[in-house]
This record gives C-alpha cells, sequence and structure tokens, in this order.
C-alpha cells in the first residue's frame, strides 16, 4: 500500500474545503493501493514524510509567502527528511488571494533543497473564491493517489 501524505492549512471554511476535496480525489473508489493521510501542517512532522511516497501540500498566501504554519512544518522536517526522501513526488496547491507568485516561490525553493520531484505544476488559485477551485483541487489529489497507484510517481 503506497502513502500520500496531504500537509494542508486550512483557516477558514473554504480553505477547509479545499483540504476536503484533495482528500476525496486521492479516496476516489477506483484507487484501491493508496492511502491518503491529511495533516494540518503543525501536526505532522518527519515521521510522516518519511512513511510517505508522494506528498501534497496545501496553503494560503499570507502576506506574500506561504502560511506561517506550513512554514513551521518544513522548518521542523527539512533536515530530518533531507538524505532519505531525495525524489520524493510532490505537488502544491495555493488558495491566494492575490497572484501567489511569493507564495509559490517560497514553497518551490524549499522543495528545491530538498531534493523533491514536482510532478505538476503548483495550483494556484488566485482572487475571489471559485467554485470550481475545489473541482480543481479534488483532480490534484486524484491524478496524485492514481499516479501513485500506477506506478508512474
Amino acid at each position: 500500500m503506497k502513502r500520500l501524505l496531504i500537509v494542508a492549512h486550512a483557516p477558514s471554511p473554504n480553505t477547509h474545503r479545499l483540504r476536503d476535496a484533495a482528500l476525496r480525489g486521492a479516496c476516489h473508489p477506483d484507487i484501491d493501493a493508496v492511502e491518503a493521510v491529511v495533516k494540518a501542517p503543525l501536526e505532522a512532522g518527519p515521521d510522516d514524510v518519511l512513511n510517505c511516497d508522494a506528498i501534497l501540500l496545501g496553503t494560503t498566501e499570507n502576506l506574500g509567502y506561504m502560511s506561517g504554519a506550513l512554514k513551521d512544518f518544513f522548518d521542523r522536517s527539512y533536515y530530518p527528511v533531507l538524505e532519505q526522501k531525495q525524489g520524493l513526488p510532490c505537488a502544491l496547491y495555493v488558495r491566494a488571494g492575490h497572484d501567489g507568485t511569493g507564495t509559490r516561490r517560497a514553497v518551490e525553493s524549499i522543495v528545491t533543497g530538498l531534493r523533491w520531484r514536482w510532478v505538476q505544476e503548483p495550483l494556484i488559485l488566485r482572487g475571489e473564491w471559485q467554485d470550481d477551485f475545489i473541482a480543481q483541487v479534488e483532480e490534484l489529489g486524484l491524478y496524485l493517489a492514481a499516479g501513485l497507484e500506477a506506478g508512474v510517481l
């Protein structure tokens, strides 16, 4: 059984909906060989990363940067996983009230240092809330789980 770790900051009802959509996609009924685990960034840590086969990161855009909670997750996990999880398949979604550029750049910089492997361009959900954001994040969760199950990630 492969494990997909979803580390998502969800401080509002809409970001909860995004986190739930990622899990729903990852737990699609056609996917049998992938276990999806959801953790808030302040609850997730190095052991979670060491025990996963892929990771989906979710954050809000906070002052042009990732959430402090996701940054804390990276601060606590970076060195303990650095050597053992190189090449870890990863993806990112950002709920951005503005353009998400700084948030994306910050996460990409850390992921580059970790030597994780992007399996899809970061999904930036820009501007005012749109219900379509939910379907996009659900599709991202499904894509990661299906790729893990098929052995292509």
